[in-house]
């Protein structure tokens, strides 16, 4: 995939995601909603940074099995049951985002929730990916 990230210099610096992604390729692959689920089918992690991690690692591995890499994630979806803790725990989830996928951020929105398929689940990641 090529992915020319976009930040108008009219707009907020983005900080943790791109404004837009124009992105070419020849495969979309449409990730489904990924919580803190292990192997087992139950939810791991006590807090909002684990649960994330888990998250994004269970996002990753099905993108990595479709034959995709985090760069070529072009929109990411957050969906957090608590938006006040989700800004309080901003910067360790930066950190856990770059630590697993990098820096070339995808669009992202963060969208609060009442709650999520799984009543432990404090957030969930899905988005779609373009590539080569």
């Amino acid at each position: 995939m090529t992915a020319e990230r976009i930040n108008p210099p009219e707009l907020s610096p983005p900080t943790g995601f791109s404004h837009a992604v124009v992105a070419t390729g020849s495969r979309l692959v449409f990730l489904a909603g990924q919580t803190a689920l292990d192997a087992d089918g139950k939810v791991v992690g006590e807090s909002l940074p684990e649960q994330f991690e888990k998250a994004l690692d269970n996002l990753l591995t099905a993108l990595t099995a479709a034959g995709g890499t985090p760069s070529d994630l072009a929109r990411v979806t957050v969906y957090a049951t608590d938006i006040a803790a989700y800004r309080i725990h901003a910067p360790e989830l930066g950190r856990i985002w770059r630590e697993s996928a990098g820096r070339d951020y995808p669009a992202v929105a963060v969208v609060e929730v009442v709650r999520l398929w799984d009543d432990q689940a404090a957030v969930e990641l899905d988005g779609f990916a373009v590539l080569p």
